[in-house]
């Protein structure tokens, strides 16, 4: 990162770095403004600036990490992900060129035309779940960060938060004064407006709530907990949405929204254990039960299988996707001593001993003693259990404090097997398992 960050008033006309000519200014936000741009072989694109001038010097750092790690969310493959092209810096400030969607979000759309809603729910459906098999989850879904493409797809955009544990994060501008920057309370599920004891950890089904008051506002015009225009408001919609108190009345006498009842039902579930747990639950409840038509995937070998979904022959790793040392690798089998099946996972600590330690200084949502990883030599499987064997503790079992997932399920003491493609979930980090 830069140490000076200049002020960039750029203009039509401006050119960015040298080599991205702007044509209109798209937008602009506290932290970020987008342009439409040209670069010097004649192709539009949208370029992302992070306004580091605007922001408080000690916080800097933190946010181009943030930024960073949206530059890499953009490159998973997707047609329904909008997809980075290049990244870079201009005066002191970090930029992000990303594919140009000519047709503005999905809010524009829905004002200024009646688009099929079943079409294009099923789209950010499928945008979802290549997040999710990938160990992401977006946290701040809403109509104006779905974008439309010149072919009239929707594609998800905005992953400067994707899985971040901040959910109401307050970040000091360049005044002091506290912001906040993060997510958007009306479509933020109960479990991240206040969070309670084991509901710290960001899942799946964080999307799955906001995809379903996105769609119920899509179809009747309006919010399902009620107005949010005040702080009054405010209140009484967060106390709805703990209650299930949603309108459905309204929801019954919208003509075009029969058929997604059970979808929005589904969704909107207040306790994010009962709530519909992955996109493949939701699809399977979306009208027409829609199929994904996505072409086979680039990274597929001769298997027809990504990379971390092949046939494992040497052994099982686990690679983290989101967290403070993304992209770090555990080969699991090699860890392994002569004559021994477990491992134990848990918060990198001083004195506290895990043979995977992970790292994590910005919060405290991973036990020291975490968990616990299981070799079954006779079916050849990996299990993981929630809690480490702990002689001090009552029963001498001790489990986490905000609980371990694989996918979206709570894992047990009992604990339960895992294989190649599937996310493991602890705190605010996301390991994907893959055959190697």
């Amino acid at each position: 990162m830069k140490d000076v960050a200049a002020r960039c008033n750029y203009q039509p006309g401006d050119h960015i770095n040298g080599r991205y000519s702007v044509i209109k200014v798209l937008g602009e936000g506290s932290f970020g403004k987008v342009f439409k741009v040209r670069n010097t072989e004649g192709s539009v694109y949208a370029l992302k600036l992070l306004k580091l001038w605007e922001v408080h010097p000690e916080i800097r750092q933190q946010l181009v990490n943030r930024f960073d790690m949206e530059f890499e969310t953009g490159q998973i493959k997707s047609r329904y992900l909008v997809q980075s092209i290049a990244h870079g810096f201009t005066e002191g400030n970090p930029f992000i060129v990303m594919e140009f969607c000519s047709k503005g979000d999905l809010m524009q759309l829905v004002k200024s035309s009646n688009p099929d809603l079943v079409k294009i729910g099923h789209q950010i459906l499928l945008g979802l779940k290549d997040l999710h098999k990938c160990g992401k989850v977006h946290r701040d879904l809403k109509p104006e960060n779905v974008l439309i493409k010149e072919t009239g797809e929707a594609a998800l955009t905005d992953f400067g938060i994707s899985g971040d544990r901040n959910k109401r994060m307050t970040e000091k501008n360049i005044l002091g004064k506290p912001t906040q920057i993060f997510g958007t309370y009306a479509y933020m599920p109960p479990e991240q407006v206040t969070p309670k004891r084991g509901e710290s950890t960001v899942l799946p089904t964080t999307d799955i709530f906001s995809f379903g008051v996105m769609m119920y506002q899509l179809l009747t015009g309006e919010l399902p907990f009620g107005k949010l225009e005040n702080e009054n408001d405010l209140a009484l919609y967060i106390k709805r949405g703990r209650e299930n108190n949603w309108n459905r009345e309204t929801l019954i006498k919208t003509k075009r929204a029969s058929g997604f009842n059970n979808v929005i039902e589904g969704c909107l579930i207040a306790d994010f254990k009962l709530r519909l747990q992955t996109v493949e639950e939701v699809l399977r409840v979306f009208p027409g039960n829609m199929h994904p038509d996505t072409p086979p995937d680039e990274s597929a070998g001769q298997l027809g299988l990504p990379d971390f979904q092949r046939k494992v022959v040497h052994g099982v790793l686990l690679r983290i996707m989101q967290g403070e040392e993304y992209g770090q690798v555990y080969k699991l089998n090699d860890f392994l001593k002569e004559g021994s099946r477990i491992l134990l996972m848990g918060r990198k600590e001083m004195g506290v001993f895990n043979a995977v330690p992970i790292t994590e200084r910005q919060s405290s949502l991973i036990s020291r003693k975490h968990c616990t990883l299981e070799w079954d030599e006779y079916s050849a499987v990996w299990y993981i259990r929630d809690g480490q064997w702990d002689k001090s503790a009552p029963g001498r079992w001790k489990n986490s404090l905000n609980g371990t997932y694989v996918n979206s399920s709570e894992v047990s003491p009992n604990g339960k097997p895992f294989y190649p493609g599937d996310i493991i979930t602890i705190g605010d980090t996301k390991l994907r398992a893959e055959g190697y």
